[in-house]
């Protein structure tokens, strides 16, 4: 396990935070876990190790995952790949025009028998819920899935229904086609720790996919590799990572410059903040560590960030994009060298 460099404490005593520092065995066990979610998801997906690992770093942070893309380059395996590798109860729902909410978050039903009504729950109660094109449902529908995705749990006729942990969103669709699509308003858009684009294969990669899938379903041949108990315990280890306040204040100075650039008219929410923080606290117990390095934050800042900020109009005349304002930005924050 690397040893912490001068952004660190210089021991376990010295870190005095809210959760308690994992110790050795459980960022052994995290790490393993980790590497045994992304070698069963490989299998499936070749040729995407950073997306992998993007995936499987949003699952032991807690957060949701945002997949999109054009059609065909495996937003949908990738999803369900990452669901099956886990032995939990998972969902996936076909986001549609017709689509109701309470097709997502059930509803009550009365029972002649008991005079009462019965609560059937939707498809929102898993641990891993799967919405394929959530951008052709009506926004009404799409907001179904706000409360699950901050708060895990359910609100139906004025009742509360707690949603199991771990629980996960992973959703897709398809920015160029629009349309009969309702784009993801930006609040909904700000509750997905990460966003990824799959990409098309590099040619060996895609050899390689006409061989193994060309004959046979991937995704038949994949078991699970942990499950839900051991994922929920391995989410509490990775918050209990540390992270110096030099390292709290590069993240805050990172966002907070999102918000000041004349390039964006939109910039980081707070909440971006707190979840880049959540992702690179799960990246460094991913790589051992028991503290997170500006490097994780760095490796993390695009897929937590780009989702969230809207270009200035002199930047869409000037064809920038999202990526390049920040990749900037990442470029002319100081990094730290020095514990706070």
């Amino acid at each position: 396990m690397e040893q912490r460099t001068d952004i660190g404490v210089t021991d376990r005593h010295a870190a005095s935070h809210a959760a308690p520092l994992p110790e050795p065995h459980e960022l052994a066990q995290l790490t393993g876990t980790a590497h045994a979610i992304s070698h069963a998801v490989g299998t499936v997906i070749q040729g995407k190790p950073e997306v992998v690992t993007t995936a499987v770093t949003v699952l032991l942070a807690g957060g949701h995952l945002l997949l999109e893309d054009v059609p065909g380059v495996g937003k949908t395996m990738l999803a369900k790949a990452l669901a099956k590798a886990v032995d939990c109860p998972m969902t996936r729902i076909q986001f549609t025009p017709d689509l109701l909410p309470s097709d997502i978050t059930g509803i009550s039903v009365f029972n002649p028998e008991t005079r009462d009504f019965d609560f059937r729950p939707g498809a929102i109660f898993a641990n891993i819920v799967v919405c394929d094109e959530i951008n052709r449902a009506s926004p009404k529908t799409q907001s179904a899935v706000l409360e699950s995705m901050e708060e895990a749990q359910v609100t139906v006729d004025r009742t509360t229904y707690p949603l199991g942990r771990p629980f996960l969103v992973v959703a897709t669709q398809n920015p160029l086609e629009m349309e009969g699509t309702y784009p993801l308003p930006e609040a909904q858009r700000d509750r997905f720790m990460a966003r990824v684009s799959m990409g098309y294969p590099a040619g060996p990669a895609e050899i390689a996919m006409l061989d193994q899938h060309g004959s046979t379903d991937p995704l038949s041949d994949l078991s699970p590799v942990t499950d839900a108990a051991t994922v929920s315990r391995l989410i509490r280890v990775a918050q209990g990572v540390y992270a110096s306040p030099a390292l709290k204040q590069y993240i805050v100075d990172l966002v907070g410059a999102s918000r000041r650039t004349p390039a964006l008219r939109l910039g980081a929410s707070p909440r971006a903040s707190l979840q880049l923080l959540r992702a690179a606290r799960a990246r460094a117990a991913i790589a051992e560590r028991d503290h997170v390095l500006p490097e994780d934050v760095q490796r993390l800042f695009l897929a937590v960030v780009e989702h969230r900020v809207l270009l200035s109009a002199e930047s869409q005349l000037a064809r920038q994009t999202p990526a390049t304002v920040l990749a900037e930005l990442l470029g002319t924050v100081p990094v730290p060298s020095r514990a706070g």
